[in-house]
């Protein structure tokens, strides 16, 4: 009775969570969906009532975390005023997604390119990545960042240092830091070494 009552309580969006938590810890390759009906506590039948199957759980994570950054881009301060500005805004937000959403940017930045699915997510990784290099090159055509290093080294050093987070950021719990900290550190940090000096 109480397997049943829970089979009808779970969601996708629970399911999901479930998921999202076992591919991170395996490895999406490493991942069954008898690993996923063990975790969920559910039966696979009642999995594949919400789902195909784990690739259609990875792209609805993924695209979760995607979807979240390209959000960013749309935003009226990652559209209007000077590139510098735009560019700041856009890596602050960037930050405050990756810690809102952990372990679905953590597993988007883990897919290596092995099915469809984690092909997709990178092909649009990069596009998301070319248009804040774009950003990156209208605030140095427009004179607010440093000549001196090439935009490309840039754009991938932002990125790392951004990215990085995933590794050692906990909301909870011994070491947690100020949510509003992380994002600011990361922007004094970067922009303090991108922007050109005056005078």
């Amino acid at each position: 009775m109480v397997a049943a009552a829970k089979r009808d309580t779970y969601t996708p969006e629970t399911l999901l969570s479930v998921a999202v938590r076992v591919f991170n810890d395996r490895g999406y390759d490493g991942t069954s969906m008898e690993h996923l009906s063990k975790a969920a506590g559910i039966s696979k039948s009642s999995i594949y009532h919400h789902v195909s199957g784990k690739e259609e759980l990875l792209r609805r994570a993924v695209s979760r975390a995607l979807d979240g950054l390209f959000g960013i881009l749309g935003e009226e301060r990652a559209r209007e005023g000077r590139a510098v500005e735009r560019l700041e805004y856009v890596t602050r937000r960037t930050v405050e997604l990756l810690m809102a959403e952990l372990p679905y940017v953590t597993l988007l930045l883990r897919v290596r390119g092995n099915t469809d699915t984690e092909r997709w997510a990178m092909e649009r990784r990069r596009d998301f990545d070319h248009q804040v290099a774009e950003l990156l090159k209208a605030a140095v055509a427009e004179g607010d960042l440093r000549t001196d290093v090439e935009i490309r080294l840039a754009t991938r050093l932002l990125f790392g240092m951004i990215n990085s987070v995933v590794e050692w950021y906990r909301p909870e719990g011994r070491g947690a830091v100020d949510n509003q900290e992380v994002s600011d550190a990361v922007v004094r940090l970067a922009f303090d070494g991108l922007r050109r000096q005056r005078g």
